[in-house]
């Protein structure tokens, strides 16, 4: 038997490596995504009855709950021009916290095909995470080999959020415009990217630490450079005027566009924070940075512990991105990415249980993850242990399990 196994995946090794690079990455696609189907599936006659309706609700039913919901309004109704309040004043949950892009592209197929929208978005997700996986995988082998480029990407398709990119929501099209992103700017394929900016803080709320990374990165070249220059004794008026080269003006482009969606919400409603009181409508209380965190660490470890678990995890994360093997593996806007995506989310977001999919765009570690040992069998171990948490990921969050005070826990 085990003669046989290692047989058999010895033939699918070789006919796996005889297809283009591009074919490989749809490939894997494919298999993860009919995992995390099967893995839909199952859930999905198992849950309980919810909002939605009685279960089961079937598959592109059940991949359209949650924000896909408040995607379908954006779908169906656009954007309200007032803003919904309680009897306090306080702004109530509303369309606005969820970018256009992907709605919009749904209301066109569905105007053109008549599909109806749970169909659509789910289809429109999984074709855009087809592309992600082969902007993703191109992104990858512009910094690793090929081999380890194909197990860094399949190490993203199954990892343990990843069956988020096959429902109603906009990560799959924001992950391929972030990959496609990333790799003009490894390129540095400036011209290129300036539209492409435009729609990814369109698409989903990234742009800020986009415009971060952008500029972060142009400060370190713009410091080197001008360095240079004074150690060669070429100090001059130009030499200064010359840092401000295109990679600085794509970081004030990348700036401006990480503000219009903010600014359009203002525009249509009148009120200058309307993104911002929308956004933390969902976590009832007004924008501190930083504060969510440390509140949620108090919360469940007291005041002390929680200040302390909170500047241990900052501080476990700070060293893992500044090891030999992310540092050598990531190009320094790959890297600069990394770390400003993270203070972002430290900042701004409201840790709870859809904080694991926010983390799906620091899809790049999974490079430095391969990198890390070149065992066959510590690679599996890393796909394998993603499509099982999968099923947890699934399991606990994807259904309606009502909490004493109301409410669910959301994916």
């Amino acid at each position: 038997m085990h003669l046989a196994l290692t047989q058999a995946t010895g033939r699918t090794a070789s006919a796996f490596a005889v297809v283009p690079w591009w074919g490989q990455a749809l490939l894997i696609w494919l298999v993860s995504r009919l995992w995390a189907a099967i893995i839909f599936v199952v859930v999905d006659r198992q849950s309980p009855d919810g909002p939605w309706g009685p279960t089961p609700l079937g598959y592109f039913n059940v991949l359209s709950i949650w924000d896909g919901q408040w995607y379908e309004r954006v779908h169906d109704g656009g954007y309200p021009s007032e803003l919904p309040r309680d009897a306090t004043g306080s702004v109530q949950a509303n369309a606005w916290a969820f970018y256009p892009v992907f709605p919009l592209v749904v209301r066109a197929i569905t105007a053109v095909t008549g599909l109806p929208w749970a169909v659509a978005a789910s289809t429109v997700a999984l074709l855009a995470g087809f592309a992600a996986a082969v902007l993703i995988l191109k992104l990858f082998r512009e910094f690793l080999a090929p081999d380890p480029a194909v197990w860094a990407l399949a190490v993203v398709a199954f990892g343990p959020v990843s069956p988020v990119f096959q429902a109603a929501y906009a990560e799959s099209l924001h992950l391929a415009l972030l990959a496609a992103a990333l790799l003009l700017a490894v390129r540095g394929r400036v011209l290129w990217s300036v539209g492409l900016i435009l729609v990814m803080c369109l698409t989903r709320p990234a742009g800020v630490p986009f415009a971060a990374a952008l500029g972060l990165t142009w400060l370190i070249h713009a410091v080197g450079s001008l360095r240079s220059h004074h150690a060669n004794g070429t100090w001059k008026a130009g030499a200064v005027l010359g840092v401000f080269n295109k990679w600085f003006w794509l970081a004030v482009w990348a700036c401006a566009c990480a503000l219009v969606w903010p600014a359009f919400a203002w525009a249509v409603t009148g009120e200058a924070t309307a993104y911002t009181e929308t956004e933390t409508a969902w976590r009832g209380s007004s924008l501190v940075v930083f504060e969510p965190w440390f509140a949620l660490g108090e919360r469940f470890m007291g005041p002390y512990l929680g200040w302390l678990g909170v500047v241990v995890l900052v501080v476990g994360f700070a060293l893992l991105i500044t090891t030999r093997t992310v540092r050598t593996t990531l190009p320094l806007i790959v890297w600069m990415w990394v770390a400003c995506y993270a203070v972002y989310l430290l900042a701004f977001l409201h840790p709870q249980s859809s904080t694991f999919r926010m983390l799906a765009p620091l899809f790049v570690l999974a490079a430095p993850l391969v990198a890390a040992s070149p065992a066959r069998s510590y690679r599996i171990t890393l796909i394998v242990v993603g499509a099982l948490f999968q099923i947890v990921w699934v399991g606990y969050l994807w259904q309606w399990s009502p909490l004493p005070g109301g409410g669910d826990w959301p994916p």
